[in-house]
């Protein structure tokens, strides 16, 4: 990447060139912001290492023209004068800051990841030819052609693979499109539904028991993929017997004294978050980093909105083929309606949905009508099954009036950070182990808000 340097010091400028030798970026120096415009324009840099006192003005006023930019680069302040101009800079879009002094290390890695975030932001913006579909998974918008390179690139490695998303986004359909695409592809895909079982059933699921015919789901797997759904609801006894699966890729049959060798490629999924079940203990740290090796996240409906009536069409078309009944298609209201609904339940929701209107509809035209009929009704008994259960909130100790938004608990530890180190956000970051770019964020976040506690 073309990597321009705005720096009023010569000795500077010649020591952020060396600093960067090796690192595969193309460097050229100005002195002041006059030939930093010019450069801009003439040289188009893809990075900007950008100090704010020039001889001949601001250097944050370079920041105004770079956003006026038909491709932007990624502009990295360098501020020797406290905070306060590191502050302005992340308001007016700087990617981040750097502090005077600095090493050529930290100087290296903060150039390499504005590029690298870069080259990512690109990369979703210029896709030239956006796909409609790849294996099982079904989509056009801007956050599936994501989901299909990263699934692309785990086809092509033994990488464990670790799936997130919200119940009903397809992590299932994900895991059959890497098996599909990697050259395990001939061999099986075998499920394994963890939800359902508890520890002493784990162990006999999946390695099965010494002198009985029928093989565990490990062997069955062999030379294909196992696919492990919703991982994080394993208790913490079954999470040790599948890390020593995952780690030393043998396992032993109950009751046996000999271990076998496990020829499977594993991909685990959740519809939690991963990481806060790990810091509130629920699953083991060692367990997750071997799972979180290549994550891929599935994007929620609303996510993908654009996505909603392609789907829709597909839906209805199969379904109509299975049931043998004719095509249906939907009005202009109803794709209207379609898109307007948010989808909580996701892809699953919408498929269900377009399978009773099909069933149910005396036209083969659906219409905005028949669609908010299937809609709430649906509504209603979720919402009578949520009422039905019991709360776990009244069974707990805890009062309702006590507990505070996320934002506030956040906002509260932050602050109190800040404070500790007096009032040095970059300490604070560190101790909270964050870039101080986010703290900034935050900070300017609630104060647009007016966010107080």
């Amino acid at each position: 990447m073309k990597t321009l340097i705005v720096e009023d010091s010569a000795t500077l400028c010649a020591i952020y060139s060396q600093y960067l030798d090796g690192s595969g970026l193309e460097v050229t120096t100005v002195e002041t912001l006059a030939d930093a415009k010019a450069a801009l324009v003439g040289w188009h840099p893809h990075l900007v290492l950008l100090d704010i006192e020039l001889p001949d003005g601001n250097g944050l006023d370079l920041l105004n023209e770079t956003v006026n930019l038909s491709s932007p680069p990624a502009v990295v302040v360098m501020t020797g004068h406290g905070e306060q101009h590191a502050e302005q800079a992340i308001q007016r879009g700087a990617a981040d800051f750097l502090t005077k002094p600095f090493d050529a290390s930290r100087l290296r890695v903060t150039l390499l990841n504005a590029a690298e975030k870069l080259t990512l932001s690109q990369q979703v913006e210029t896709l030239a030819v956006k796909r409609e579909s790849l294996g099982p998974l079904m989509g056009s918008s801007s956050a599936m052609q994501s989901v299909y390179e990263t699934v692309e690139s785990l086809a092509g490695t033994l990488a464990t693979a670790f799936i997130m998303g919200e119940s009903g986004t397809g992590k299932e359909l994900a895991a059959r499109a890497i098996h599909q695409l990697s050259a395990r592809a001939p061999g099986p895909f075998i499920v394994v539904d963890c939800a359902s079982l508890a520890t002493d059933q784990l162990e006999r699921a999946l390695f099965g028991t010494d002198g009985e015919v029928a093989q565990g789901l490990v062997a069955q797997a062999a030379e294909g993929t196992l696919f492990l759904d919703e991982v994080c609801s394993l208790g913490f006894a079954s999470q040790a017997t599948l890390l020593r699966l995952i780690q030393h890729g043998t396992y032993r049959p109950v009751g046996s004294a000999a271990e076998a060798t496990a020829d499977v490629r594993i991909i685990a999924s959740t519809n939690r978050d991963p990481l806060f079940e790990m810091r509130e203990g629920r699953l083991r740290e060692d367990l997750y980093y071997r799972l979180h090796v290549v994550p891929l996240r599935m994007p929620a409906m609303r996510e993908r909105s654009d996505d909603i009536l392609m789907l829709a069409k597909d839906f209805l078309d199969r379904i109509a083929h299975e049931e043998g009944k004719d095509v249906h298609h939907l009005s202009d209201p109803g794709a209207q309606a379609l898109r307007g609904y948010s989808w909580p339940g996701n892809v699953r929701q919408l498929e269900n949905t377009m399978r009773q209107l099909l069933l149910t509809s005396t036209s083969t035209e659906i219409d905005e009508s028949a669609i908010h009929q299937v809609i709430s009704v649906n509504e209603i008994s979720v919402d009578n099954a949520i009422r039905s259960r019991p709360s776990r909130l009244a069974e707990s100790a805890m009062e309702p009036s006590t507990i505070q938004p996320l934002w506030m608990t956040e906002k509260k530890t932050i602050e109190e950070a800040i404070a500790a180190c007096d009032g040095s956000i970059n300490r604070a970051a560190q101790y909270l182990e964050v870039a101080p770019s986010t703290i900034y964020r935050k900070l300017q976040s609630w104060k647009a808000q007016n966010l107080k506690i």
